[in-house]
């Protein structure tokens, strides 16, 4: 058997000797070392996988793939490019997350890297991609984010907004505002809206792509019911909220959005913070965490939840159902340990 064990030219004449006796080592206990080099190629780098399989594959799917790319080219190729998938250890990681905190970046800059290497190994593992045996981010745990700002609209600035938007140059910003508060769709997904995604008889308006890849379907309120009828329509045109001056969806409507929320008197509300306004809502009116997950079209309960603090005023309603339920029963109870009369035990 020959076996290549290093370069001539840099390889001393100790450390070849001590290579080789390893080698020979391994052989008298029946293992073949061309074997074990063998099954090490056929593991890929990370920088392999990344090009051959990941990337593929969330470009079938992901619209925000371009954000994978960009944390891949500027944090993780460089960290991990040129390393053995099942070289990647679980201290390798920790001190990734940790490395980017400790350059400056937020905790959330931070848990994004984490959470992108966990996505990627759990792919790995359910591809049977050769070496990967378990996942190296498995408990390790993300960094607590406290620079989450929520801002919802209360119904009185909802209204002083709606008549900012109003007097936009922008001709379609009266609709496409209300269109984002009645659904709590997400912007892009307003601006792309089409009449033949639009189902009125059934009352639905079906979102061919979201954010997740995935289309979802959202009621047609009669306020939207309302709105769509008020939007100017023209002859064969496609797009529910298209730019007069094109026909198409526009590209961005950010600097008549700032025009507005400034006259408003409100320069903090960002375009999402519609959508806020939208699950606030709901829940202050008392409907379900359930209820909002569906129409927000969050896969997980626990993406919702953050809006559970919103509705003090019905978890108080709650609870004097109780009161309510029982309030015969109160009337009837003892207010004094001597309004109730002793029993002997025992006797």
């Amino acid at each position: 058997m020959c076996l290549t064990i290093g370069d001539a030219p840099t390889l001393g004449l100790s450390e070849a000797r001590a290579l080789a006796e390893d080698l020979r080592r391994q052989v008298s206990m029946g293992i073949n070392p061309a074997d074990e080099k063998a099954s090490k190629h056929s593991v890929p780098t990370f920088s392999q996988f990344i090009e051959e399989q990941y990337l593929p594959h969330i470009k079938t799917y992901k619209r925000s793939w371009g954000t994978d790319v960009s944390l891949l080219n500027n944090h993780l190729l460089p960290r991990f490019g040129k390393r053995y998938m099942d070289d990647i250890s679980r201290q390798d990681i920790v001190k990734m997350h940790l490395d980017r905190k400790a350059s400056g970046a937020a905790a959330g800059s931070a848990n994004r890297l984490l959470i992108m290497m966990r996505f990627i190994f759990n792919l790995a593992l359910r591809w049977e991609v050769p070496g990967v045996k378990d996942n190296p981010t498995k408990n390790v745990p993300l960094m607590p984010e406290n620079n989450k700002r929520e801002r919802y609209l209360s119904t009185d600035e909802a209204r002083t907004l709606y008549g900012a938007v109003c007097q936009s140059e922008n001709p379609m910003l009266q609709y496409i505002v209300p269109m984002l508060i009645l659904t709590g769709a997400r912007k892009r997904e307003v601006l792309d809206a089409r009449w033949e995604d639009f189902d009125f008889d059934r009352r639905l308006w079906r979102i061919p792509t979201t954010k997740l890849g995935k289309p979802r379907h959202v009621p047609i309120s009669d306020g939207v019911m309302s709105l769509l009828g008020a939007v100017p329509r023209k002859e064969g045109g496609e797009h529910v909220f298209a730019n007069p001056a094109t026909g198409k969806p526009y590209v961005s409507i950010q600097w008549a959005w700032n025009t507005a929320r400034i006259r408003a008197g409100m320069p903090e509300v960002r375009v999402h913070d519609l959508r806020h306004s939208f699950a606030s809502l709901l829940i202050n009116s008392g409907r379900s965490l359930y209820e909002v997950q569906k129409l927000l079209g969050h896969t997980q309960v626990k993406t919702t939840q953050r809006y559970a603090h919103l509705a003090p005023r019905t978890l108080l309603d709650a609870s004097n159902a109780a009161t309510v339920a029982v309030g015969s029963v109160m009337g009837v109870m003892p207010n004094r340990v001597t309004d109730v009369p002793l029993v002997a035990v025992g006797s």
